[in-house]
């Protein structure tokens, strides 16, 4: 029997579970920063938190999944980690473009995001092919 689970996709689940702690980080702080400094309608605050909060807790699941995919070789937990990578790409979107201030630093924190995403989600549906055949 040869072993499927791919060492790059393992590596790559690692690292963005590292740089999520700091995007969160650094996001929040950014948003509490924007918040001081521009005039931050109070009404838009909470849908910026809302969404940074909802993506942190997608972020666990995501990753949970998508290691325990890959070490155990299953096509189910890693097709719902990369479904759920969908909805963070949506939620890293919305805070690229759509919220009430996007600040230089947001774009570099997004962009870094939205390909760790796109390599990892590559990944992803090359191991489950993986796992089929």
């Amino acid at each position: 029997s040869s072993q499927l689970s791919s060492l790059p996709l393992h590596i790559l689940l690692y690292v963005n579970g590292i740089y999520y702690i700091f995007y969160f980080l650094a996001t929040l702080v950014m948003i509490i920063y924007k918040s001081q400094v521009f005039s931050y309608p109070d009404d838009l605050l909470a849908p910026d938190l809302a969404v940074l909060f909802l993506m942190a807790i997608l972020e666990v699941p995501r990753l949970y999944l998508g290691f325990k995919g890959n070490l155990t070789e299953a096509e189910a937990p890693l097709g719902l980690s990369l479904g759920l990578t969908v909805g963070s790409v949506v939620l890293c979107v919305y805070l690229l473009l759509w919220q009430t201030y996007v600040l230089w630093a947001d774009v570099l924190l997004n962009a870094v995001l939205l390909s760790a995403y796109g390599l990892e989600s590559g990944l992803k549906v090359t191991a489950i092919a993986a796992f089929v055949s």
